[in-house]
């Protein structure tokens, strides 16, 4: 930091187990993700290359390994992996893995229609060979789960090897944990907060008033993802209480 201010919530230290913040690229240019690094890469903890972004990403590898070489994991979007599964071209991700020297992987199942038991068999697999990350809820509004289906859902994929679980919420916002205006299923919420490790859980909150909820619910350290790279230093500053939104919440005003 560049100065001491007092009353400063503290934050876990890499290698953390909570307080992660995932950021996503949508598909930064080489200079865009070093700029990116340059500033922000020591509040960033593993990188989404967004969705199936990476197909279509010109000089891939030279960006994986601008990350890599910053010391920040980085792993294809779920929506990939979909992708390869529904055209019945699992071992053809495997290798795409292994070529692009990925040591992380998300497993999802937003746009297609997987049964659990093969989601958890996909990520029983995965897990031989890299750091998995699922993602539990659908990407479509329409489709509303019950509480309880997400902590089976969540507890299932954990057992099957899965490192963190992640609540669906889109690069918007609106869907899964949240309803189409962008406000927290707080109930959703807390109910999964009473069987699932909050450290095993990156809520998606690509939204700063998304963020300051969790942030005031669990603390500067909750696991926070999709987040966009021009926001991973405001976000950061909600963490530690130095921006309106938490100015006050962290703050033990006797000592003022």
């Amino acid at each position: 930091m560049n100065y001491t201010l007092n009353q400063i919530p503290e934050r876990t230290a890499k290698p953390r187990i909570s307080g992660y913040t995932m950021a996503m690229d949508k598909g930064l240019s080489l200079r865009e993700a070093e700029d990116f690094m340059s500033v922000a890469g020591e509040y960033v903890d593993v990188v989404k290359l967004g969705w199936a972004t990476s197909y279509v990403t010109p000089y891939l590898k030279e960006k994986i390994q601008l990350y890599h070489e910053a010391r920040i994991p980085v792993y294809f979007g779920g929506t990939l992996f979909e992708a390869f599964v529904i055209r019945n071209q699992f071992e053809d991700y495997l290798r795409v893995l292994d070529q692009f020297g990925m040591s992380f992987a998300e497993v999802s199942d937003g746009s297609i229609e997987l049964k659990h038991d093969h989601k958890c068999e996909y990520i029983r697999k995965l897990s031989e060979r890299a750091t998995v990350l699922s993602e539990v809820g659908s990407k479509d509004a329409a489709k509303i789960m019950p509480p309880y289906k997400w902590i089976e859902l969540m507890q299932a994929e954990l057992d099957a090897g899965a490192w963190k679980v992640i609540g669906e919420a889109r690069e918007s916002g609106n869907v899964g944990l949240f309803r189409a205006s962008g406000e927290v299923r707080s109930g959703l919420v807390e109910e999964i907060l009473t069987k699932i490790p909050f450290e095993k859980i990156i809520w998606e909150a690509p939204q700063k008033e998304q963020q300051v909820w969790f942030i005031k619910l669990l603390g500067a350290n909750v696991n926070l993802g999709n987040i966009a790279p021009n926001e991973v230093i405001p976000l950061e500053t909600i963490r530690l209480g130095l921006r309106g939104d938490t100015f006050n919440h962290f703050l033990n005003t006797d000592k003022v």
